[in-house]
């Protein structure tokens, strides 16, 4: 198991604390090198606590230094999408027990939206499952919770608008994931292919 996690409150939370502008542009944050100083330092604080949280097992290991992989994004500024990597620092700590506990930074370094680097880090590294932590049980579409979406509907409700915010990388990663062969869940809505 590798966990994979963001910090999108506490990097936004501390940015309006520095006077710095959170601008989001179809869920990936804009980012500034000064943003950037702020999303390392969240990503060190979150990872921090998953590893306190996940207990003697857990590896805290940074996307950038253990040489994840993304395309920038000049338009984002320092924002990448990631590529599919196998780092031999996951397999290492796969094969010895741990469970690594990964802040999602590319080499670059390029601040990557958390949901798409475990998909991209999924596929990989051969995962059979991914499975996506959110606030909500699932995927809520006209009021009601969803049980199973195909990743093609769920790429034209994205494309037609009908989501937008933070659910949009969540079910493209999702989608992207399953198209690769890995099943993927958003809580407890499935994602099919």
């Amino acid at each position: 198991m590798c966990v994979v996690h963001g910090a999108g409150p506490q990097i936004s939370d501390e940015m309006a604390r520095r006077g710095l502008e959170v601008r989001f542009v179809g869920g990936r944050r804009v980012t500034t090198p000064e943003a950037l100083e702020v999303v390392r330092e969240s990503f060190a604080s979150v990872n921090a606590a998953v590893c306190a949280a996940v207990g003697a097992l857990a590896l805290s290991l940074a996307g950038d230094e253990i040489g994840l992989e993304a395309e920038q994004l000049p338009e984002l500024g320092m924002v990448g999408r990631p590529v599919p990597s196998a780092p031999p620092a996951v397999l290492a700590a796969l094969a010895a027990g741990r469970i690594p506990v990964i802040s999602p930074l590319a080499r670059g370094p390029l601040n990557v939206n958390a949901d798409e680097m475990a998909a991209a880090l999924a596929v990989g590294i051969g995962a059979s499952r991914i499975h996506f932590l959110t606030d909500v049980p699932g995927l809520y579409h006209d009021g009601r919770l969803v049980q199973t979406i195909a990743a093609r509907r769920a790429q034209a409700l994205v494309d037609d608008g009908t989501f937008d915010g933070g659910i949009v990388p969540k079910l493209l990663a999702a989608a992207s994931a399953v198209r690769s062969g890995v099943a993927a869940e958003i809580g407890v809505t499935a994602v099919t292919a």
